[in-house]
């Protein structure tokens, strides 16, 4: 049964959870991302009710990649490059560089945590800092790429080039897929941090991890489809707001 803590001194309870742990992972969603100003593609106040989810689907992107690139550049690089990660991502980079957070799995593509300081992170969804060539498949960092004239170009072959991160109609990838099945099947506490749970694949990456016998710790503004079903301890609130609290007390416990 999902135990929900409001007070400091059930703050506490978790803080000493987090801090005898062995094997600590995050999972991060769009809550997360959203203290720092960047909007949800879902719900109210979401990308989609804005913009044309057909514009992300897979074939739309190569039968019209100039049209499904200034949708793209508005979103992701006019508006995404001008955020600063929040007080969540702060914290999390520092529990890992203390040894508390293992690795750290996001269903986000903003890169804010690896601007935050956090290394070991599995982008689940792809990282959109990063373009791929739909040729030769070679990488460009998005300070290194093109972007005034659309679609942009490979430099080395001129083939198109695609963020990478998924489109509708795309698959996970294997390497960011392993990694955190591998995380979620070895840790004893995960924190679930800013998701509702309802995208797959990535929502069931907690349920391993509550399978294996894992403590599940959730951070949200309101209860997701994982807090009645495997949340053991559940904190109402926002994460930059949350997060400093529990490092504090953590601390404390040191």
């Amino acid at each position: 049964m999902t135990e929900f803590l409001h007070n400091n001194n059930q703050l506490r309870k978790i803080a000493k959870l987090i801090a005898s742990s062995k094997y600590c992972v995050a999972f991060t969603g769009a809550g997360v991302s959203v203290e720092s100003g960047i909007p949800p593609f879902r719900g109210e106040g979401g990308l989609w009710n804005r913009y044309d989810p057909q514009t992300l689907e897979l074939g739309y992107f190569f039968e019209q990649p100039d049209k499904s690139w200034e949708v793209i550049r508005e979103i992701f690089y006019n508006f995404f490059g001008k955020v600063d990660p929040n007080k969540a991502h702060l914290v999390l980079a520092d529990w890992e560089n203390r040894g508390l957070v293992k690795a750290l799995i996001t269903q986000n593509i903003d890169n804010l945590h690896q601007q935050s300081g956090s290394k070991e992170v599995y982008d689940f969804h792809g990282n959109a800092m990063r373009l791929v060539c739909v040729v030769c498949e070679s990488y460009v960092s998005i300070e290194d790429a093109e972007l005034s004239v659309l679609p942009p170009r490979c430099k080395g072959c001129t083939g198109l080039l695609k963020p990478d991160f998924i489109f509708f109609g795309e698959g996970i990838p294997q390497l960011a897929y392993s990694k955190s099945v591998e995380a979620a099947s070895q840790c004893d506490l995960m924190l679930i941090i800013g998701t509702a749970g309802e995208v797959s694949p990535a929502n069931q990456i907690p349920i391993i991890a509550k399978n294996k016998g894992a403590v599940i710790v959730e951070i949200n503004l309101e209860p997701s489809a994982y807090t009645n079903r495997i949340t053991d301890y559940y904190l109402s609130g926002k994460a930059g707001e949350i997060m400093p609290q529990l490092d504090a007390l953590i601390k404390e416990c040191a």
